[in-house]
């Protein structure tokens, strides 16, 4: 019997993972296949502390390289029974620098059947880059990306990267070799980075924070501080305030403190070490923001095996184009209205940036992909798609504006419990653009019954009626269309915009 498709997989692309040997974790990543925007199926991650004890010895843990070999052996299987055509394995500070690294890269090479990349710390720094740039529209800053055992730094501006540094700082060696003193930690921090010159180069930029711990620190803010959105990537934060908040990490030293019950046991006390980091580094670069990215080595990795035009695509754009094809009743549809909203701005006084116009553009083609849902929660299951789905390229801002947009156009342009929390989150400009696309979205969707080959023959134009500011302009052919509902989503829409609408059939 042959296994039929699963219908709600992208077609053409097939599964690959990536193991990801580091310091103080040993983690398996199965990714829906190599594209732009890659979807996670499987993820796994045990702590194994290999690098515990480098500092002293010079060699791996012995109980973490046999945890490790345990949890490749298991990786393995799940790799091949995820379908996985292709496994990179990748290795970093501890494998590279433990006397011991090189016997245990060959005994994990035995188990995985194939070789393993152990990276330099300039390639793991570069890999942080390019996953920085796979996950961010236009990133301009510098990237960190802390490990247990080594701290990455590397200058990224647009698509391009300068070379990456590795500092002796990641979180496991810098307790260790403080003796479990914070103070003592921030004095080898300090002197460390010293030479670390490119963070003058970075004042009044973003600093992307790469690496559990510091995802953790993000994790830890996002839950004392009540962020309505739990959503790793692009979560961005003014530096005073973050420079306030590692303060308080900085005291959480007690790990049955009620404030890190959130945060995994084995990371607790590390985070401590990880916001002195943090807090030197910022110190030193003297950023206007600090963004902390979801996307790093492993995502880094798999953008620099893609082809020339995958890497060119907008990752946010690509992501919402699949989701239009895997969810909605005609992604063709859902490609019009991209362009036809993109037209009808400007008659509402709407000049667009760049970033403005990729998110409008992204709303639409997720505007259809909650329509299987009962028509009272249409709406609901659209806004908590969006806001909770894996996007990149976007800010948390932009996610909201998204997710509003589409529960607007299926509910009404008027906020409730439902919008209030991701409505704190959108900036004031594009929380009335959320309203101003699903008002338009509302009249236009009356016309389409959500399939293509109509809306490109509908537009505004000003109005030559002294009573009127906007004309909806409707081709005879189209007239049948015309009755009271169409009328009443036109006069919504008049009410949100100041502006006096009516149709024209000619």
């Amino acid at each position: 019997m042959v296994e039929s498709e699963a219908q709600g997989r992208l077609p053409g692309i097939a599964p690959v993972s990536v193991i990801d040997i580091g310091s103080n974790s040993v983690r398996l990543v199965v990714y829906e296949g190599l594209s732009r925007s890659p979807a996670i199926l499987f993820n796994e991650k045990v702590l194994c502390g290999l690098g515990k004890g480098i500092a002293s010895t010079g060699r791996m843990d012995e109980e973490g390289v046999e945890r490790a070999l345990a949890a490749l052996r298991r990786f393995k299987a799940l790799s091949d029974q995820a379908r996985a055509r292709n496994m990179y394995v990748l290795a970093t500070a501890a494998a590279r620098e433990a006397s011991n690294g090189s016997m245990f890269v060959k005994r994990a090479q035995e188990i995985l059947g194939q070789g393993i990349q152990v990276l330099s710390g300039e390639e793991e720094a570069q890999f942080s880059a390019l996953g920085v740039i796979s996950g961010y529209f236009d990133p301009d800053g510098i990237a960190g990306d802390l490990g247990g055992g080594s701290l990455e730094l590397i200058d990224i501006r647009g698509k391009k990267f300068g070379r990456g540094i590795t500092l002796p700082l990641g979180g496991l060696r810098l307790s260790e070799n403080a003796g479990g003193s914070l103070t003592k930690a921030r004095e080898i921090v300090r002197k460390s980075i010293k030479t670390a010159t490119l963070l003058g180069k970075g004042q009044d930029r973003t600093f992307y924070a790469v690496g559990g711990t510091w995802r953790n620190i993000a994790k830890l803010h996002m839950e004392m501080r009540n962020y309505p959105l739990h959503m790793m990537q692009g979560y961005e934060l003014p530096l005073d305030e973050v420079l306030t908040f590692l303060g308080e990490v900085e005291e959480l030293r007690d790990p049955k403190a009620p404030q890190l019950q959130g945060i995994s046991k084995n990371r607790r006390s590390l985070l401590p070490f990880g916001a002195i980091a943090m807090q030197e580094v910022l110190g030193a670069m003297k950023p206007a923001r600090i963004s902390f990215s979801a996307q790093g080595v492993r995502e880094g990795y798999l953008y620099y095996l893609l082809n020339e035009e995958e890497r060119a695509k907008d990752p946010l754009l690509a992501i919402a184009g699949e989701l239009a094809i895997l969810r909605a009743r005609s992604p063709e549809h859902a490609r019009e209205l991209a362009v036809w909203t993109g037209r009808m701005m400007p008659f509402f006084g709407v000049e667009e940036t760049e970033e403005e116009s990729r998110y409008r553009q992204a709303a639409c083609l997720l505007a259809d992909i909650s329509w299987r849902a009962h028509p009272d929660y249409r709406g609901l299951q659209a806004l908590n798609i969006i806001a909770h789905s894996s996007f990149v390229g976007i800010t948390h801002a932009g996610r909201a504006f998204l997710a509003l947009a589409n529960y607007y156009r299926f509910e009404g342009l008027y906020d409730d419990g439902a919008t209030g929390a991701l409505a704190t989150i959108a900036t004031p400009t594009l929380l009335d653009r959320a309203k101003l696309l699903g008002g338009l979205l509302r009249v236009v969707y009356l016309f389409s019954a959500s399939m293509p080959g109509i809306v490109d023959h509908l537009t505004f134009r000003k109005s030559d009626n002294p009573d009127l500011d906007l004309e909806f302009v409707v081709p005879h052919a189209y007239n049948v269309f015309a009755g009271e509902r169409l009328d009443g989503r036109l006069q919504q829409l008049a009410k949100l915009t100041g502006k006096r609408l009516a149709f024209r059939f000619e």
